[in-house]
């Protein structure tokens, strides 16, 4: 019986099902993150009975739990799955963390229990956030991330932007059972496709040797990422010495202590190009969380809208995600991620400095402000997927130059445990320095300090991303 062929192993090995496994993995985390933010002040005030004046306090103590245990825990999630012989196993733990915060949190009448519960919910996004993401390479390859990955993101970003809002607004309606009863039946969604979810290394036990075929072909070309990603540079004579000299610099030097060899990846770290993809994501998190934290406040000052209004307002700005991060995902798997981050993160810069345009009004103003949001959301979707395959290729080509270094899975769960904790820290940073600068300096001056670090990543990504070009080559 343990050798007999699964019922549905096709479609439950298919790419298109792990892709849509792991996207709603990360949208449910998100979602369920942002769903009980809005309800915390009220949970701590009838259930806990906290006076008014320490109802802050433990809202900020609630979400600082939950970003520490996310930042702390995703290298080690990293780390332990480059160590299971199978993604599978810690995705599912990450999922019953999630649910046993979700119960904690539905059940909870004392501090103590709440913040366990928030960290319950900071761990499982580490686990996810990292199993995921290593998923995904393992299903689609280097040469697919960029698209894939900027269609999950445009569709995760509905969660991560939205849930605040609808939370709100059930919480209204129907009260926690209304809100916690959405999040179960996401978590139940989310347990039936983690369950049946095969993957394709292990699928292909059963594939018959045309199919043992080409998951072999599959996995050489996804170990080999074309050098015509790079930069575009023109072949020569002098081509295979120029990757030779490549080659060598990710070469591994021997004698490397021990905590560089049993965390392989922190050597790769010293690389700037990764560093830069680092800080692109954490960028990108930071701006995410900036509009979560900042359209509904804004709204409500200029419009008088309440929390259902700001939330369709968020519309504006996810549609035009979902349309372009697949478009410029496809495009960063073609030429490469760094037209995609320079072009991207640049076209931020005067997009978010017209945000101050937006003034108070009725109608006309209004469709000024989702005009704005709009051209925020293009931007979004194409600085989604440019930080993480740049990241990919990079640990790739280390796996490559040192055989076995990495363990017998590669770095790529040790990277996107990285790329976890700085997203995480992003989001964290993001409503944090993003509402204190609105309340400073205003709406408009905080959004051109926002213009300011995008443009800080434009020109980093001209530098870094995919390479230095060919003018700073020569110096």
């Amino acid at each position: 019986m343990a050798n007999s062929k699964p019922i549905g192993l096709e479609w439950r090995s298919s790419t298109l099902f792990i892709v849509s496994t792991v996207g709603i993995g990360l949208f449910t985390d998100l979602f369920l993150y942002g769903l009980v933010v809005p309800i915390l002040p009220f949970m701590l005030r009838d259930r806990v009975g906290l006076p008014e004046d320490q109802i802050q306090s433990h809202v900020s103590a609630l979400l600082a739990a939950y970003a520490g245990a996310s930042v702390l825990c995703s290298p080690l999630a990293g780390v332990l799955a480059d160590g299971v012989p199978t993604r599978q196993a810690p995705f599912l733990v990450g999922l019953v963390a999630l649910l046993g915060a979700t119960l904690m949190l539905f059940l909870g009448q004392t501090v103590p229990v709440l913040i366990v519960a928030r960290v319950l919910q900071g761990i499982s996004a580490a686990v996810v956030w990292t199993i995921g993401l290593a998923l995904l390479l393992d299903t689609v390859g280097p040469e697919n991330l960029g698209k894939t990955i900027g269609s999950i993101f445009g569709f995760i970003s509905i969660g991560e932007l939205a849930a605040p809002v609808l939370g709100g607004v059930v919480y209204k309606s129907a009260g926690y059972a209304g809100v916690f009863g959405m999040g179960f039946a996401i978590l139940a969604v989310d347990f039936i496709m983690r369950i049946l979810l095969i993957e394709k290394k292990t699928a292909a036990k059963w594939q018959t040797s045309d199919g043992e075929s080409s998951d072999n072909a599959e996995q050489h070309n996804r170990d080999a990422p074309t050098e015509g990603r790079e930069d575009g540079e023109d072949g020569d004579e002098q081509e295979p010495l120029l990757r030779k000299k490549e080659e060598d610099s990710y070469k591994v030097p021997e004698g490397q202590s021990k905590v560089v060899r049993s965390y392989p990846i922190l050597f790769a770290l010293k690389d700037p190009r990764l560093l830069t993809a680092l800080f692109l994501a954490f960028n990108q998190a930071t701006l995410l969380a900036s509009f979560d934290a900042t359209i509904p406040t804004e709204a409500e000052e200029l419009f008088g809208f309440d929390s259902l209004k700001s939330g369709l307002l968020f519309i504006a700005l996810v549609l035009p995600y979902l349309v372009f991060g697949p478009i410029a995902g496809w495009l960063v798997d073609r030429y490469g991620p760094k037209p995609a981050a320079v072009l991207g993160f640049g076209y931020l810069v005067p997009v978010l400095i017209l945000l101050r345009l937006a003034r108070p009004g009725g109608t006309s103003a209004i469709v000024i402000y989702c005009a704005l949001l709009a051209l925020c959301g293009v931007g979004m979707g194409v600085i989604g997927s440019p930080s993480i395959v740049e990241a990919s290729y990079v640990v790739t080509q280390y796996d490559k130059a040192n055989p076995g270094f990495f363990g017998e899975q590669g770095p790529y769960a040790q990277l996107y445990g990285f790329n976890s904790m700085v997203f995480s820290f992003g989001l964290t940073v993001g409503p944090v320095v993003s509402g204190a600068l609105k309340d400073k300096i205003g709406y408009g001056n905080m959004n051109a300090v926002i213009a300011a670090l995008c443009l800080v990543s434009a020109s980093l990504s001209v530098i870094y991303i995919g390479g230095k070009p060919n003018f700073l080559k020569k110096r």
